[in-house]
């Protein structure tokens, strides 16, 4: 095949980046870092789950790595896909599972975001203990139909030596009008419930992925900064550099429930693998007030 073992560096020829997702929230900050590098990358136009479709995109772009940032979330939220089981997994299952293979068939390397919302807290890891789930545990989380999908291509997808596997956690970043980003998303909520939990700063963490892709890693990875935070120390942190006149009222768990179809996925992901292969990785707290609240500071005092 024409990808290397892992970690082997990549080919002598400029790198040409193949990046699914255009219209998404991760593939559109993606184009604007290639840009910003200098790296030639096109969009794919077909459609994930059309094989036909992807084989043409290959042959016309002739990429040197695929970038799979494209994927049913659900809108407003994963409960959408509660309602939508069938268009769920022809995107996350059928639609994911096409491009690997398509990609392996042509030995190119797979960079694919995929999620860590696969996992909860249990009595092996528990809130609050520091233990994490690492990259080969098995998931223990199928409370929504988004998690459960996105578990069983994960699974899948461990047979494809070509994939790449970053597993993203509730992804924060410095744009804090996106209504995507999870700060946007609890300082808009009438309530916010406070869990510890393993997050991405994408700020920080898609440039990494965009090297990884370089390096030609493959596997599974726990793409989180290392550490925890909850949403009250994040909201905290917002009333420090943003508004301090920010308010916001918390609810259990079970109070919860009863405004949400689906339940959420809370838990701590080990990034040890990660920060192991890229030693300047920011813990959460560190990296959220570098590339997150610094830069959107308001108030004098923080």
């Amino acid at each position: 095949m024409g990808f290397p073992a892992n970690g082997a560096s990549a080919t002598d020829k400029p790198y040409k980046f193949l990046i699914y997702g255009r219209t998404g929230w991760i593939g559109g900050l993606l184009g604007r870092l290639c840009e910003s590098q200098g790296i030639d990358f096109t969009y794919g136009s077909g459609r994930l789950e059309d094989r036909a479709s992807l084989e043409a995109d290959l042959a016309a772009v002739k990429p040197t790595h695929v970038f799979n940032a494209a994927g049913v979330t659900g809108r407003p939220n994963v409960d959408w896909c509660e309602s939508h089981k069938v268009e769920t997994i022809r995107t996350n299952v059928v639609g994911t599972l096409t491009l690997a293979d398509v990609c392996r068939e042509k030995g190119l390397v797979l960079i694919n975001y995929a999620t860590g919302c696969i996992f909860e807290y249990d009595s092996g890891h528990p809130l609050g203990s520091g233990v994490g789930f690492k990259e080969e545990d098995t998931p223990n989380f199928v409370g929504s139909f988004y998690s459960k999908t996105k578990a069983m291509v994960e699974e899948l997808l461990k047979n494809y030596d070509n994939v790449c596997t970053l597993r993203v956690r509730m992804p924060i970043s410095s744009d804090l009008s996106n209504p995507r980003n999870f700060i946007t998303k609890i300082t808009r909520y009438e309530k916010v419930v406070n869990i510890p939990n393993s997050m991405t700063i994408l700020d920080e963490l898609l440039p990494i992925s965009i090297e990884m892709g370089k390096r030609n890693l493959t596997g599974i990875w726990n793409f989180t900064n290392p550490g925890v935070v909850s949403h009250n120390e994040i909201l905290e942190m917002y009333r420090e550099y943003i508004d301090p006149n920010f308010t916001w009222k918390n609810f259990n768990l079970e109070e919860q429930a009863k405004v949400i179809i689906a339940p959420r996925s809370n838990n701590e992901l080990d990034a040890s693998k990660l920060k192991a292969e890229f030693p300047e990785l920011l813990s959460i707290k560190e990296s959220l007030i570098k590339y997150v609240f610094k830069p959107n500071q308001k108030t004098a005092g923080a």
